[in-house]
C-alpha cells in the first residue's frame, strides 16, 4: 500500500482581485470588443466560476521555485531526510516561465531543478517531469503508487506547480479564471495499517478532444502573431466533464471496494466552482444517492484555478486545519479526481 506521509504547499501571497481587470481590453477570437462591460464581465465570471480573487507568483519566482518552496514544506511535514527519496515527480504544462517573457524553459527538467535546490546528494534519486494537463499532480501520484508497488521505489516526491499567468492572453476573458500556486506531497510504501491508495484511473481521450485546451494566438490582431497563450474552449469542456468525469469516478470508487456512504471527501481539481458541483452532483445521482453537504472543499473563490496545484494544495490546507468546516480523520476515505488538457481524466480513493 502507498500512502501519504508529508503535504505542503506554496500559495503566493500577491492576491489579484477581480477589480484587477477593470481596465483590460477583452476582445472575443475575431479580435472584436466585447459588448458587455467590464463590469458585467468580472459579474458573470464570479457568478459562473465562484472566483474572487486568484494568485499570481512574484516577479522574482518561476515555476520551479513555487514547487520548491512547496516540496520543501512537504518534506518538513513528513520529517524525513530528503536523501533517502527515490524519485522527484514534478508535474506542470508550461515549465519555467520568468516574468516579463513569454518563453517556456524546461530544460533541465523543473524536477531536476527542485532536487539541485533541495541539496539531494542521491544520485540515484531520480528527478522527471509529468506533462499531463491540469491532472498532472495526480498522475503523478499514480506513477510513484506504481513505482513503490512494484519494489522500485520507497519513498517519493510528487510536486503539481504552475504559473499560469504568465501564459495568459490579457484580451481573453479566460485569463480571469487562471493563477499560480503549488503542492507537494511525500508517498511511501506502507507496511504498518490499511491506509493509502485504495485504487486508480485514468483515461485520455485525444480523438475528438485534444484541442479543446490547446495554444493559440492573441484576440488582439496586432499582437506578436508568433507568440501563443493558453486558449480553451469553455463550452466543450464543461459538457466533456460533465459527461465524463462522473462516470470515471465512480469506476474508480467501485474498484476500491467502498460503498458511496463510506466517502468522506471528494477532492476534485478546482477548475469552475459550477462545473465541479455539476460534476459531483451527477457522480451522486449514479448511486441514485443525494449529494451529501460539505462533501466538497472549495477554494477556487479565493485561489482560482492554478491547474496542477489546485489538488495538492487543498490538500494540504485541509490536513492542516487551514479550511474551515472541512477536516480529514484518520480512517477517512476521500476520493480525488480531475480533467485537464489533453483531454486527460484521473482519480484516486485513498483511505487515511
Amino acid at each position: 500500500m502507498t500512502k501519504i506521509i508529508g503535504v505542503g504547499n506554496y500559495i503566493p501571497s500577491e492576491t489579484i482581485t477581480n477589480l484587477f481587470f477593470d481596465k483590460h481590453v477583452f476582445l472575443n477570437e475575431k479580435g472584436v470588443l466585447l459588448k458587455e462591460d467590464n463590469t458585467s464581465i468580472t459579474d458573470k465570471l464570479k457568478k459562473i466560476t465562484g472566483i474572487e480573487e486568484r494568485r499570481y507568483a512574484h516577479s522574482t519566482e518561476v515555476t520551479s521555485d513555487l514547487g520548491f518552496i512547496a516540496a520543501r514544506a512537504a518534506i518538513e511535514n513528513a520529517g524525513i531526510d530528503p536523501e533517502t527519496l527515490d524519485y522527484v515527480i514534478f508535474a506542470h504544462n508550461f515549465g519555467d516561465v520568468p516574468f516579463g517573457t513569454v518563453q517556456s524553459d524546461t530544460v533541465p527538467s523543473l524536477a531536476a531543478r527542485v532536487k539541485h535546490l533541495l541539496g539531494i546528494k542521491n544520485n540515484f534519486c531520480v528527478a522527471y517531469d509529468v506533462l499531463f494537463g491540469c491532472p498532472g499532480w495526480i498522475e503523478g501520484v499514480i506513477q510513484a503508487n506504481a513505482f513503490i508497488k512494484a519494489g522500485i521505489a520507497k519513498r517519493c516526491l510528487v510536486i503539481g506547480a504552475e504559473t499560469l499567468s504568465r501564459v495568459v492572453d490579457i484580451h481573453d476573458r479566460d485569463s480571469m479564471i487562471y493563477a499560480d500556486g503549488a503542492g507537494a506531497a511525500i508517498l511511501e510504501v506502507n507496511n504498518d495499517d490499511d491506509s493509502g491508495i485504495k485504487s486508480h484511473l485514468s483515461a485520455s481521450y485525444t480523438l475528438n478532444e485534444k484541442d479543446y485546451l490547446y495554444f493559440g494566438k492573441s484576440y488582439n490582431n496586432d499582437r506578436c502573431q508568433n507568440t501563443r497563450y493558453i486558449k480553451m474552449d469553455g463550452r466543450k469542456i464543461y459538457e466533456f466533464a460533465l459527461l465524463n468525469v462522473p462516470d470515471a469516478m465512480k469506476k474508480c470508487l467501485d474498484n476500491s471496494g467502498y460503498s458511496i456512504h463510506e466517502l468522506s471527501k471528494i477532492i476534485i481539481h478546482q477548475a469552475n466552482e459550477k462545473m465541479d458541483e455539476a460534476i459531483v452532483d451527477r457522480f451522486y445521482q449514479l448511486y441514485d444517492t443525494p449529494m451529501p453537504e460539505n462533501i466538497m472543499p472549495m477554494v477556487i473563490h479565493k485561489l482560482g484555478n492554478s491547474s496542477v496545484a489546485t489538488i495538492p494544495s487543498l490538500l494540504t490546507m485541509i490536513l492542516q486545519d487551514e479550511l474551515e468546516h472541512h477536516k480529514i480523520n484518520k480512517g477517512d476515505v476521500a476520493l480525488f479526481a480531475s480533467v485537464g488538457a489533453g483531454m486527460n481524466i484521473n482519480a484516486f480513493v485513498y483511505k487515511f
